[in-house]
């Protein structure tokens, strides 16, 4: 079997979308010109990319054209309150039910055994983590991980085109490597727009409602340790030192029964 395009996108892509949904800071924005540089080059061979490369243009004007207080509170403002925007993977799975827990612990040990750890305060299944941890894998196995988000990464898609939000743009560059075909990629905002202080509509207070239906999930055990802070992700486990059993991925509903990169490592792991 031929390797498809996604396939021969190199795992710089992953880190730079990675920067590009994580929360913004100095950094990102001291960045931009390298992601945009790395972005063109690693996108411009795939289908719609042109698509692609204009709507991440205009995210590029977006982050530029607003002060960096401002981006960080539309950015809380837009992932941090509803479940239907969330950036944690597992929630649109699981919710906050038992299983999500059990599926973030195989996540971790997954994370761990190829050396990766999490910063304090950072969940496994956050996608700016996830798209880390593509970039530390061959091409076409990335390409394989990310294409079983696919659902997900659609569904979050459709949620921030309907709420006219630039991070549309980011989502319609991310889905062609997940293997979501053109013609499903929801149509860019024709004028979006990001403002935490903007008054919420009815549909946004109930799934902020829905949201909260669910008790909490605690982590405890190997789940806590894991989260304990690493100095560097790319060195996370002592040399020598054996590492945990590797668990697979998945991203269903129930579940079955059965390299450091540059332009990431120069923001992450910065508190």
């Amino acid at each position: 079997m031929s390797p498809t395009p996604s396939d021969t996108v190199q795992p710089v892509a992953y880190a730079a979308l990675s920067m590009l949904l994580d929360y913004p800071d100095a950094t990102l924005l001291d960045a931009l010109d390298s992601i945009d540089a790395c972005l063109r080059e690693q996108l411009g061979a795939l289908p719609a990319s042109a698509a692609s490369l204009a709507g991440l243009a205009r995210f590029y004007a977006y982050l530029r054209g607003h002060d960096l207080l401002t981006l960080q509170e539309n950015h809380v403002g837009l992932f941090d309150h509803g479940r239907a925007t969330s950036l944690h993977l597992f929630e649109h799975v699981h919710g906050e039910s038992r299983d999500r827990g059990q599926a973030m612990v195989d996540l971790l040990q997954t994370y761990e055994h190829h050396g990766l750890s999490l910063n304090p305060g950072e969940l496994p299944d956050y996608l700016p983590v996830f798209l880390e941890y593509l970039s530390r894998r061959p091409a076409p196995e990335a390409a394989a991980l990310l294409a079983e988000t696919a659902a997900i990464l659609l569904a979050l898609a459709q949620q921030l085109t309907r709420r006219g939000s630039h991070y549309g743009f980011v989502l319609g560059a991310l889905l062609p490597l997940a293997g979501v075909a053109a013609g499903q990629i929801p149509p860019a905002p024709a004028m979006p727009v990001d403002d935490a202080a903007a008054v919420p509509t009815p549909a946004d207070l109930r799934e902020l409602d829905a949201s909260h239906a669910d008790a909490p999930v605690r982590f405890g055990g190997a789940g806590a340790a894991a989260c304990e802070p690493a100095p560097d992700r790319a060195t996370a486990r002592e040399p020598g030192a054996a590492a945990p059993d590797a668990q697979p991925i998945h991203f269903h509903a129930r579940r079955p029964t059965a390299g450091h990169d540059p332009i990431r490592s120069s923001a992450r792991g910065q508190s």
